[in-house]
């Protein structure tokens, strides 16, 4: 069976130690860039090995002309999945320390390159330890792959796509920061407050309840269906903060059948480097 959105632990489990699988953990504290590949060092599940966020899945900041977490470059990318040991036919399970937010950037950027045999862990590292599942603090050995990429730029809305469609009814933009850096409120990342006018705030955290699993099927197309109406999903940008946690609403909508939102990568930390990009904060 292929695994192309989320996949339960137990499920995972049961291939912890499959060689066509590859384990990937993506723990990452904004307010603590160290943490989680601290945390990683001292256990982690069995085989996995560590991506870090502003490493690994992002480009170098460029003050004043990138979003704060720009993607990597195809060749560049290419090379990491090919170093992790990647290949044509493996199944990459990514998780992080809960919700899946930075784990779905991983997601997100193999789906992208057309590798579709990718899933979020459901619930994460916190999910796995509650259940008392293996783990180790080995680092394991890896033998490459070749991954070869093939880019789906169908996925990708860029800020001169976004502008020019501000106004066209026909197209859905969603805001998944949290509701109140949407309405400019405790703005705390960014230099710039408030959102991308006419977008919808669809603040991500609500994809998941309380145990930091995904809400159900029912619920979450309820959700979606309400923002969205008859837009398809096609028809929808999703941007955040600076392109991570908008994969996660993206992972969100195709799990439940609606089909692949486009991620505008560069977001609001991105849209705010132009002071001619207009800004809303109502």
């Amino acid at each position: 069976m292929t695994y192309t959105t989320l996949i339960s632990t137990n499920e995972a489990h049961q291939h912890l130690y499959d060689p066509q699988w590859r384990f990937m953990d993506c723990r990452y504290y904004l307010d603590n860039i160290q943490q989680g590949q601290q945390e990683y060092s001292q256990a982690h599940l069995p085989g996995a090995l560590y991506a870090d966020l502003g490493k690994d899945l992002s480009s170098p900041v460029v003050p004043g002309v990138t979003s704060r977490h720009p993607l990597p470059d195809v060749k560049t990318l290419s090379q990491t999945f090919s170093n992790w040991g990647i290949g044509v036919q493996t199944q990459v399970v990514v998780y992080d320390q809960g919700p899946g937010m930075i784990a779905a950037r991983l997601w997100w950027m193999l789906q992208w390159l057309r590798h579709e045999k990718v899933a979020v862990l459901e619930g994460g590292w916190k999910k796995w330890r509650d259940e008392s599942k293996a783990v180790s603090d080995e680092l394991p050995v890896i033998t490459p792959q070749t991954f070869t990429a093939k880019v789906q730029p169908e996925m990708i809305a860029d800020a001169d796509e976004v502008l020019a469609n501000l106004d066209n009814a026909n197209i859905k933009i969603l805001d998944a920061r949290a509701a109140e850096r949407y309405r400019g409120e405790n703005e705390t990342l960014d230099p710039v407050a408030g959102h991308i006018p006419g977008a919808l705030s669809a603040p991500f955290a609500n994809n998941v309840g309380v145990d930091g699993c995904f809400r159900t099927t029912e619920d979450l197309r309820t959700l979606y269906q309400k923002l969205l109406g008859k837009t398809v999903a096609s028809e929808t940008i999703i941007y955040c903060g600076s392109g991570v946690t908008a994969a996660h609403t993206i992972l969100a909508m195709k799990h439940i059948g609606m089909g692949t939102a486009r991620l505008y990568p560069g977001s609001w930390s991105h849209w705010i480097t132009n002071k001619h990009r207009p800004i809303a904060t109502e």
